[in-house]
C-alpha cells in the first residue's frame, strides 16, 4: 500500500471517528426533541407524512384546511413536528456518510462493517415507525417501539464509534481475546430494557401522574389498579390515542409498574456494582451507574410531586440516555478487560445463584 493510500484512509478514519461521535451527540438531541414534541402534545401537529398538510413545510391555515379539514392548522405544533422530522432526516444522512465513507475500509480485517451495516436498517426502520405514529395516531405500541428504536440507533453509534477506535488502535485483529457477558450483566442489561420500555408506556398512555405523591400512590401503598387493561398490548388500531385511551386504574397500574421497574432495575445495577468493584478500571463506569441510577430516580419523584414540568420531563428521559450510555460503556470496558473469561463466567454464575 503506498504512502498516499495509507494517509488518505488514516484521513477517512479521523473523519469516520469525529462523525461517528457526532453521531452519539445528535441522537440524543434527536431523542430529546421527540420527548418534547410528545410532551407538547405535537406529535399529531401535522396530520399527514412525510410532509406537513401535503407540503415540505408548515403551510398557511387555508391550505392546511383545503388538505384536511378535519384536522384544523395549529402552527406552533406543526412547526414542533416538522423541526422533529428535519433532524430525524439529518440524522440519516449522517448514517449514510458513515456508510459511504467505511466502504472503502470495509474489506480490511477488523473493520466494524456490519455495525455501519446494522445502523443504516435500524435508522431505516425508526423512520417507517416515525411514519406510522402519525397514521396510527399516536398508538402507544408504535409510539413505545419508536423510543426504544431510537435508543438503539444511540447504542449502534456509540458501539460503531468504539470500534472504530479499538480499530484505530489497531486492537481489532481477529484472535484478540475478550471477555464474554456474564449472566449478570445480561440481567442487568435486560432490566434496564424493561424498564425503558414501561417508561415509553407509561408516556405513551399518559399514565405519568396517574400516581400523586410518593412513595404512596394516589394515598395508598397498593390503590386500585386494573393491570390486565394498563398492559393490554393489543389495543385497537384507529382512535386518536392523544391524551389517552385508557381509565384511571390502568393507568395508575402502568406507573406503578415503571416504580416496580425501577426498584427491579436499581437492585440489579447495585448488585453487578458490588460483585465488580474489585476491579479498579470498572469502578469508574459501575460507580457513574449507580450514581445516574440515583439521580434518574431522584428526578422520577420530582416529576410526580410538581407534576410533570416540561424541563424536568426532559432531565428525566435525558437521565434515561445517560443509563443507556454508561451501561453501554461499562458492557464494553469490561468485555476489552484481559482477564479470564471462563473462570469469570464460572465465579458470576455461582454468585447469582446464592
Amino acid at each position: 500500500m503506498s504512502n498516499a493510500s495509507i494517509q488518505r484512509d488514516t484521513a477517512r478514519l479521523r473523519l469516520l471517528l469525529r462523525l461517528s461521535l457526532a453521531g452519539v451527540v445528535f441522537t440524543t438531541v434527536v431523542i430529546l426533541i421527540g420527548v418534547w414534541t410528545r410532551l407538547v402534545d405535537a406529535g399529531l401537529g401535522c396530520p399527514d407524512w412525510p410532509g406537513c398538510y401535503g407540503r415540505l413545510v408548515v403551510p398557511n391555515a387555508d391550505r392546511a384546511m383545503a388538505h384536511s379539514p378535519d384536522a384544523p392548522l395549529e402552527v406552533f405544533k406543526a412547526w414542533v413536528e416538522m423541526v422533529h422530522r428535519y433532524v430525524a432526516s439529518a440524522l440519516g444522512l449522517l448514517v449514510i456518510s458513515l456508510l459511504v465513507l467505511g466502504a472503502g475500509l470495509r474489506r480490511r480485517p477488523g473493520y466494524p462493517w456490519k455495525t455501519s451495516v446494522a445502523l443504516l436498517v435500524v435508522i431505516l426502520l425508526q423512520g417507517a415507525f416515525g411514519a406510522f405514529t402519525v397514521t396510527l395516531k399516536l398508538w402507544p405500541q408504535v409510539v413505545t417501539l419508536h423510543l426504544l428504536g431510537g435508543l438503539a440507533v444511540l447504542l449502534l453509534f456509540l458501539w460503531l464509534h468504539l470500534s472504530l477506535r479499538r480499530f484505530a488502535r489497531g486492537a481489532a485483529a481477529p484472535g484478540v481475546a475478550r471477555r464474554r457477558l456474564t449472566p449478570l450483566w445480561g440481567i442487568a442489561m435486560l432490566c434496564l430494557l424493561l424498564q425503558l420500555a414501561l417508561g415509553g408506556w407509561v408516556s405513551s398512555n399518559y399514565a405519568g401522574i396517574a400516581c400523586q405523591g410518593f412513595p404512596t400512590c394516589n394515598g395508598q401503598w397498593w390503590p386500585e389498579m386494573d393491570w390486565s387493561e394498563g398492559f393490554h398490548l393489543t389495543q385497537t388500531v384507529g382512535p386518536n390515542y392523544l391524551h389517552g385511551q385508557l381509565h384511571a386504574d390502568a393507568r395508575t397500574a402502568i406507573h406503578q409498574g415503571h416504580r416496580i421497574g425501577a426498584l427491579v432495575l436499581g437492585l440489579a445495577l447495585i448488585a453487578l456494582a458490588l460483585r465488580y468493584w474489585r476491579e479498579a478500571r470498572m469502578r469508574p463506569w459501575l460507580g457513574g451507574l449507580v450514581f445516574a441510577y440515583g439521580i434518574q430516580v431522584g428526578l422520577g419523584i420530582a416529576n410526580v410531586l410538581m407534576w410533570l414540568p416540561l424541563w424536568l420531563a426532559l432531565l428525566h428521559t435525558a437521565g434515561a440516555v445517560a443509563l443507556v450510555l454508561l451501561l453501554a460503556l461499562a458492557v464494553w470496558h469490561w468485555r476489552e478487560s484481559a482477564v479470564a473469561a471462563e473462570d469469570s463466567t464460572r465465579r458470576d454464575k455461582e454468585w447469582v445463584h446464592v
